[in-house]
């Protein structure tokens, strides 16, 4: 958000994943409410990957399945498109490279914010 209310010229693109958006969606209300042009791209894997790195980083060895349930944010899986359209941004969801190309297409091709999805 800061790069795009220091250079409000310049579409932005922030990419983030899944587990990690889930700290920080309310930002997509200050993108929409600021009429920002960010488009936001969501790496879905539907897990903590990070998290799973780091279990083996520090020797954790074979997590059991508690452990590793605890990592996993299917069940269900969530819906970023609705939730960025609850908050007043618009997108969709890319389910493989084509989608995405086509998806960065029209984000690129509209003024303010935009989430893209991407299911891996």
């Amino acid at each position: 958000m800061g790069a795009a209310i220091a250079c409000p010229d310049r579409k932005v693109l922030a990419m983030i994943g899944d587990g990690s958006a889930m700290y920080t969606i309310q930002a997509l209300w200050t993108m929409a409410r600021e009429s920002l042009d960010i488009t936001v791209v969501i790496w879905a894997n539907r897990t903590y990957q990070i998290l799973k790195g780091e279990l083996a980083n520090v020797g954790a060895g074979n997590p059991g399945r508690k452990a590793l349930d605890m990592l996993d944010i299917g069940r269900p899986d969530m819906n970023f498109v609705e939730m960025a359209r609850g908050m007043g941004v618009d997108g969709e969801r890319a389910e493989d490279c084509e989608g995405l190309i086509r998806a960065l297409g029209r984000a690129n091709a509209e003024r303010g914010p935009y989430l893209i999805e991407a299911v891996l």
